[in-house]
């Protein structure tokens, strides 16, 4: 029973690792996708509206990739443990 709870606290600390890595993704392409938008801006300027709404907008669907690891990651440190110590 004890190296049963202990391998389930295992698997959810390392899925709980893994899920929270995907935070790296969305921060790595954001910054890419800024960098961009600053060099069409700089290259012209008079589309600094249409480029920065649109860039905005990508940077917020991007980061709802993270959000969704954090969120895993939180539910696996949190939730999955009782649920799965409940059952054995």
């Amino acid at each position: 029973m004890e190296l049963a709870r202990a391998l389930v606290l295992m698997g959810c600390a390392i899925g709980a690792g893994l899920a929270l890595i995907a935070g790296i993704g969305p921060g790595i392409g954001e910054g890419y996708a800024v960098g961009k938008a600053c060099e069409a801006i700089g290259r012209q300027p008079e589309c600094k509206g249409s480029v920065t709404s649109t860039m905005l907008l990508g940077c917020a669907i991007a980061e709802t990739t993270g959000i969704y690891g954090f969120v895993t990651g939180l539910l696996l440190i949190f939730v999955a443990p009782g649920l799965f110590l409940g059952q054995l």
